[in-house]
């Protein structure tokens, strides 16, 4: 069973992070030798605020050295991220870019929002954190520029997506200014149609002869002929990297004919011989000192003296800013550095050249000195380099759990790819990685990683020590976490007996029956009951199981119990009770956790799943809205892919057939493989049946011929939606007695089991299958499923069957007297969802509104009940969610109005015309 990741407090995620440290201005320092390119930075004082910026060419031709230049000359603070493949995890992109923006504050007495932001981003989703900070910009600043440079590392959509956010809904204040070496998948076309898009290529770049003879004669303090300025700028075609090196070059030689005589080429020919020319004339010690730290892609005074034996690396990095070696500070006090990129690849090309030993040393030591620093993805990178992939590994190992916790998932399986071929893995990482796989819901992948794990070579006894505490760490008791991954792997392909057996045999294996790996062990017991049907045996165990989780203080597991604790209240029947289990996981931790925390993103679902079944179309909107964009960060594959099939049956009640069937499709595509069991993921029958409900039969033949049942099969509980597919496919062909005998079978082992869920669903279709023969029969196994559906309010269960059953509810309705009324009454209602159009069903779009971020449909829907007056409590009770909760969206709402209370907010959206 997943040990469900979930966020935790990181506060010091970013602190001594050399890729977000800054103060007022995070900026490349301007070398003294640049000149500044006046028709360049007008362009850019002339993009409107509120609009982007890009500034997109080669490396080498001066990209970043503009635009610093034009934020230095102004006096509104500015942003800058540098970023690198590391920044691909969307958690550590917004973290840097979260607290680059909080440096650049010129108040830094009080915490802001932004500020606070940082104590919490690993609580938010990524949408709420890009909305969060487009309205803190809009609360604490005139004027804001955001830089990102080097955004062409970015290959991972859903940063993609949280910039796009950013770019669609800048405030006036904001400017973002985007540096990459390729056009980033940004709308830049929508944006240039719209005259939104400032663009500044390679071409713009280039120095002119006169802005080349400018810079030079500035870099070497002489005035050279034109004929030799005319060279350079031929033979660099105005590179300014180029031009620079030409510039060091030049200092203090008076051959500057034979000079020019000797290299001629294009740009990587120019660097080289260029390069060469400035590393030959440097002092021994700076030329040892640039060689040796090139390895290192971000470098501090004390790193650089680890790797190079030496004490005064702040002195040379200081020494070396002074003489244009093209070292730039990432911080203002002098902390940071980095080297210009092609300048770091030339020297490597050097390095290179030395004994394979002497670069292998100076990996190890920057690998001990980063590991020493808490800073594990660098010095993961440096062991590889360092050729000790175990020791790579074994960073691996210690911080998995962490990873995983942190909702950092992407990064550790990344971390888990990137290791060498041919490296004979231990069996601890190989259990790590199985981990990620069954979350996310990839059992054969996991098991054949299991498999390896079992033929790896034993961890030695060595003391294993994880980054998080031993009771929570699974990884630290290896032999039942093994255990544990082949139960869960049984568990996705619905072989419950054998995820029974092995949950056993790791409990033999633990001492402590507190520590995760017992509770997880007991929680496949638990639902394994559920797995076979037994909801009276597995809602008690499940419950248990809930309780110690939140006696230990572990939200994230705790969600993921009441996860499979709602889930077997609704097999129940019990709709009530798994909305009050989904309400509970969103006051988890005192409501610290809030909406935005993606393992919060299963009880947003839960509850949309529910709402929608009792036809609350809006509250079930709402909820989505929260739960997909948590899910769309969680390892746990599930909550994302079912978020996705109920937002495909929204669409389709509103008439929106494409839209729902672009959902449904993405749901498959997210979800887990094939081979997980329908009960655990029902999404692939749940598109079969919304494709079937359009007259499309062709998805739920091939599904069932796919999971090979029959008409003719016993009842197995792990395949009971696709035995009820089966019967939907048969009656919709007009053999609904064919499906009776099947659909009876069902009924009898869900009565006896007490899955009241189940018989509603059964009934109501035996009631479908028997209304062409036997009508007086369909009428009474109708009656019957509405009588059990009543109390529990189903609606769309009925209704989603469309024509056939507004006909059948109709001959209830007809029946002789004795029909009770409770059933007389829900069955009027369902005729009512009957009679609704799309128009009154959609669930609606959001008014026009002239905010910086509009207010979201949940923050409406509060919204107007403020209006009301109404207590936050009655709130809370009517929208189905947390007291916390609604706090939160008040928060929100007072934020994106500008008001300092509940009536000054009501006042503000009566004036834009927001309450409904």
């Amino acid at each position: 069973m997943a040990d469900f990741p979930h966020a935790q407090r990181d506060d010091d995620a970013v602190v001594g992070d050399p890729a977000v440290l800054s103060t007022k201005l995070h900026v490349p320092r301007l070398p003294s030798t640049f000149v500044s390119r006046a028709r360049l930075t007008e362009r850019l004082e002339r993009a409107r605020p509120g609009t982007a910026v890009l500034v997109c060419a080669p490396p080498g031709c001066g990209k970043s050295v503009l635009v610093a230049d034009w934020c230095r000359r102004r006096s509104s603070p500015v942003a800058w991220l540098s970023l690198d493949a590391d920044d691909n995890d969307p958690v550590r992109f917004w973290r840097h870019l979260v607290a680059s923006i909080d440096r650049s504050r010129d108040d830094e007495s009080s915490p802001s929002a932004v500020a606070r932001l940082i104590r919490r981003a690993g609580e938010q989703s990524v949408d709420e954190i890009a909305i969060a900070v487009l309205n803190a910009i809009g609360g604490a600043f005139d004027d804001l520029v955001v830089v990102f440079e080097d955004y062409h590392v970015i290959d991972d959509e859903n940063v993609h997506a949280g910039v796009r956010l950013l770019l669609e809904h800048a405030p006036e204040q904001l400017r973002i200014i985007v540096i990459s070496r390729a056009d980033p998948p940004l709308l830049l076309a929508r944006r240039r149609a719209l005259g939104e898009l400032t663009e500044i290529r390679a071409a713009d770049l280039r120095f002119s002869t006169d802005e080349a003879a400018g810079f030079l004669g500035e870099a070497t303090g002489r005035d050279l002929p034109d004929d030799t300025v005319a060279t350079l700028a031929d033979r660099t075609e105005g590179w300014a990297v180029g031009l620079q090196l030409a510039a060091l070059s030049l200092d203090g030689r008076d051959d500057v004919s034979t000079f020019l005589a000797t290299f001629s080429g294009g740009h990587r020919f120019v660097l080289d011989y260029l390069t060469e020319e400035v590393l030959d004339r440097q002092p021994d010690r700076v030329r040892e000192f640039l060689l040796s730290t090139s390895i290192l892609e971000r470098l501090s005074g004390p790193l650089c003296d680890a790797v190079t034996g030496g004490d005064d690396g702040q002195e040379l990095l200081e020494a070396c800013e002074r003489a244009n070696l093209f070292v730039v500070p990432l911080d203002d006090e002098r902390r940071w550095w980095r080297y210009h990129h092609l300048f770091a690849d030339l020297l490597r090309s050097w390095l290179r050249r030395r004994p394979p030993e002497i670069v292998l040393d100076l990996h190890r030591r920057a690998a001990s000195w980063h590991e020493a620093h808490g800073q594990v993805d660098r010095a993961i990178d440096h062991a590889v380099a360092a050729g000790d992939p175990a020791w790579a590994m074994r960073l691996v190992e210690r911080h998995a759990d962490e990873l995983l916790l942190r909702r950092e998932g992407a990064t550790l399986r990344r971390r888990l790819a990137e290791l060498p071929d041919g490296v004979e893995a231990s069996r601890r990482l190989l259990v790590a990685h199985a981990r990620t796989a069954t979350y996310a819901g990839r059992p054969t992948e996991a098991e054949a990683l299991l498999d390896a794990a079992a033929q790896a070579r034993p961890d030695p006894d060595d003391g294993f020590e994880p980054s998080i505490d031993r009771v929570a760490s699974p990884l630290a008791t290896i032999d039942p976490t093994f255990v544990l991954m082949r139960a869960f792997v049984a568990h996705l392909r619905g072989e419950s007996d054998d995820a029974v057996d092995l949950a056993h045999q790791a409990l033999e294996g633990v001492d402590d029956d507190g520590s995760a790996v017992a509770l997880i062990a007991q929680l496949h017991l638990a639902s394994a009951a559920w797995m076979r049907g037994a909801v009276a045996e597995a809602v008690p165990a499940l419950e248990t199981n809930v309780d110690r989780w939140r006696t230990l203080g572990e939200p994230g597991r705790v969600a993921f119990g009441c996860h499979y604790l709602a889930r077997a209240q609704r097999t129940r029947g019990d709709l009530s009770a798994a909305v009050e289990t989904y309400r509970a996981v969103l006051a988890l931790d005192g409501g610290q956790t809030a909406s935005g925390t993606p393992s919060i993103g299963v009880a947003h679902v839960g509850l949309a799943e529910v709402a929608y079944q009792r036809g609350e179309l809006e509250h079930a909107r709402r909820h989505l809205e929260d739960g997909i964009a948590a899910s769309r960060h969680l390892v746990y594959s599930q909550a994302l892919s079912s978020g996705l099939a109920t937002l495909a049956r929204l669409r389709r009640v509103a008439g929106d057939l494409d839209g729902a069937r672009a959902a449904i499709d993405e749901a498959i595509d997210v979800g887990p493989d094939d081979d997980v069991v329908d009960l655990i993921n029902p999404v692939p029958v749940q598109r079969a049946q919304l494709l079937l409900a359009d007259g499309d039969d062709a998805p739920a033949e091939q599904w069932t011929r796919h999971r090979r049942v029959g008409l003719d099969d016993q009842p197995h509980h792990p395949v009971e939606p696709v035995h009820l597919l089966l019967a939907r496919l048969t009656i919709s062909r007009g053999h609904g007695a064919r499906a009776l005998p099947l659909l009876d079978r069902l009924l009898g082992a869900a009565t006896a089991d007490g899955r009241t869920g189940s018989v509603i669903e059964i009934e109501m279709l035996r009631a479908l299958a028997l209304a062409g023969d036997d009508p007086a029969s369909a009428v009474s196994a109708l009656a019957r499923a509405v009588a059990l559906a009543a109390p529990q309010r189903y609606v769309r269960l009925f209704v989603d069957e469309g024509a056939p059953m507004a006909a059948l509810l109709g001959d209830v309705v007809a029946a002789p007297d004795d029909i009770d009324r409770v059933v007389l009454d829900h069955v009027a209602g369902l005729v009512r969802e009957f009679d609704r159009g799309p128009h009154d069903a959609a669930v609606g779009g959001t008014a026009r509104q002239s905010l910086v971020v509009p207010l979201t449909e949940r923050e409406l829907e509060v919204l107007s009940h403020l209006a009301t007056g109404k207590p936050n409590r009655e709130i809370a009770d009517e929208l189905y969610v947390s007291l916390n909760t609604v706090k939160k969206h008040i928060t929100h709402i007072l934020d994106k109005l500008g008001a300092a209370n509940r009536t000054a907010a009501v006042d503000r959206a009566r004036a834009l015309d927001l309450l409904r």
